[in-house]
Order: structure tokens, then C-alpha cells, then sequence
């Protein structure tokens, strides 16, 4: 059975350096996938290979059985939206205006938004909580009410797959949550299929159906946060000590970082054994 997006046998190379060697992986509809990894795994560039903003070295990357550099950019836009890691805070344009943005894949040739489209971005505003901000200015918001008028742009697109590239980077903990929580809704509610890369391997575990583990452009493991996220498969990725139990509520995995025992106390100077 083909999934609804199938990386297949896919390498990519930025500035002729090898960042993805021979990845391939199905994702099925209404999934909630996210992409783990060290710091130059590969994750941001398989993501925006598939979105077709980078060039295949080799493989192919279909959608809906179909490669995605068959589609046009607008067709192409309407079955995916892009969540950006880094927002331009001087973004010259209020978060009414941003939104509506994401309405341009099914504009036609005078771009002018329909009675519906206005609707559309006001029910994206009310669905991530920054209606209230429509008449504020992107730069006059902090760091997660940007990133879900971003979010709500993307919604407002209409696309059935949600990409996002580390979209709880520097934010603090409670506006991790409502991202991550934001994701689920969107998964469950209107049936999105999420695509997430992630440096948090605890927001992952917890959120992920599965997980695909990336390490220097391979893959490491592939499956549920049960099957990757292992001690040893991780130690392996990461290169640093590390220790995974249960979380006592979720029953998740959950990592820790382990410092290195030999180093010496700071407070007392002696070496731990």
C-alpha cells in the first residue's frame, strides 16, 4: 500500500557535500512524524527537499504517488504549507495580513481574496488563539504568538501535510506545549498530516505516532518513540551519555542527559566516582 508521501532511496547535497544519503520512508495520512538528530543530520534540508526547494542528487519523493517536481509550485502549495524555523520580526505586515498569505496557492490571476478567503483566515486566527492580535504587527508579538500566526497562515493554506522546522526552538515551556498541543488538535480535528523536525526528543516522544532518527544523512532508526529511542541508538547518534525510562505519566520514553562522572566536583574539586 503507498503511503501518502514516500521518500524514496533520496540523497541531497548542499554545497557539494553529502547531507542525505539513501533515506527512504512512507508517511501515511494523518500521521504526527517527526525527524530527529544531531546538529548537520540532514533533518532541515530532507525537509525542504520535500517541499521541492532543494534538488534530489538522487531517489525520488512522491506524493500521492505522484514526484513532486511534476507539480507546479501553486499545485504543489495546496497539498503542502511550510512552518519556517526562523520569523523575521520586522515582517512588515500586521498578522490579519500575514494570514490571509496563506490563501494565495488558490488565487487566481487578479489575487484578489473572496468573501471565503477572509473567512478562512479568520477561523485559522481563531483556531491558534491570535484573533485578537489581527491589527497587530508581527513585530510587536513575542516569539510564540508569531509563531502561531505563522502556523495559522499555514492553515489557512488548506494543505492536508503541515511542515515545520523545529517549531518550539526558543520558546519556553508553555508555549512548547500549545505549539505541540496546537499540532495534535490540527492532526485529530481537520486531519493533517504533521512532518516536524524536532530537537527535543522529549516533545517528541510524547507527541510522535513514529519517529525517524537521522544521523549524518542516514537513517539511524525508523519507527515508534518505544523502537528509537533507546539508550544505545541514541548514545550512538548523539555521541554523549544518556539515560531513557518511562515518563511516570505519559508512559513515554524520556531522556536524560548523564554528565560525564569523571569530571571534577566544581564545589569541592574531587573527581566523582
Amino acid at each position: 500500500m503507498s503511503g501518502l508521501l514516500e521518500i524514496r532511496n533520496v540523497s541531497l547535497q548542499y554545497d557539494r557535500r553529502d547531507v542525505v544519503r539513501d533515506v527512504s520512508v512512507q508517511i501515511e495520512a494523518g500521521e504526527f512524524f517527526v525527524i530527529i538528530g544531531p546538529n548537520g543530520a540532514g533533518k532541515t534540508t530532507l525537509l525542504k527537499a520535500i517541499t521541492g526547494l532543494h534538488r534530489l542528487t538522487a531517489g525520488d519523493i512522491l506524493l500521492r504517488q505522484r514526484p513532486i517536481a511534476d507539480y507546479a509550485r501553486k499545485e504543489l502549495a495546496r497539498s503542502l504549507a511550510m512552518v519556517p524555523q526562523h520569523i523575521n520580526a520586522e515582517f512588515p505586515f500586521t498578522v490579519a495580513e500575514t494570514v490571509i498569505m496563506g490563501r494565495y496557492p488558490h488565487l487566481g490571476l487578479l489575487a484578489v481574496e473572496s468573501k471565503r478567503d477572509l473567512q478562512l483566515a479568520e477561523q485559522a486566527m481563531a483556531f491558534t488563539e491570535v484573533l485578537h492580535l489581527a491589527d497587530r504587527r508581527l513585530g510587536q508579538l513575542s516569539g510564540g504568538e508569531r509563531q502561531r500566526v505563522i502556523i495559522a497562515r499555514a492553515i489557512c493554506q488548506q494543505s492536508k501535510i503541515l511542515l515545520l522546522d523545529e517549531p518550539t526552538a526558543s520558546l519556553d515551556p508553555a508555549h512548547q506545549l500549545r505549539i505541540m498541543d496546537l499540532m495534535e488538535r490540527l492532526r485529530q480535528q481537520e486531519q493533517i498530516t504533521i512532518i516536524m523536525v524536532s530537537h527535543d526528543l522529549n516533545l517528541a516522544s510524547a507527541y510522535a505516532g513514529r519517529l525517524l532518527l537521522l544521523n549524518e544523512g542516514r537513517v539511524a532508526a525508523l519507527g515508534t518513540p518505544d523502537e528509537v529511542l533507546s539508550g544505545e541508538t541514541l548514545e550512538q547518534s548523539y555521541g554523549c551519555r544518556l539515560h531513557v525510562d518511562k515518563h511516570p505519566v505519559l508512559g513515554t520514553p524520556r531522556v536524560s542527559l548523564l554528565p560525564d562522572k569523571s569530571m571534577a566536583d566544581p564545589c569541592t574539586g574531587q573527581e566523582h566516582r
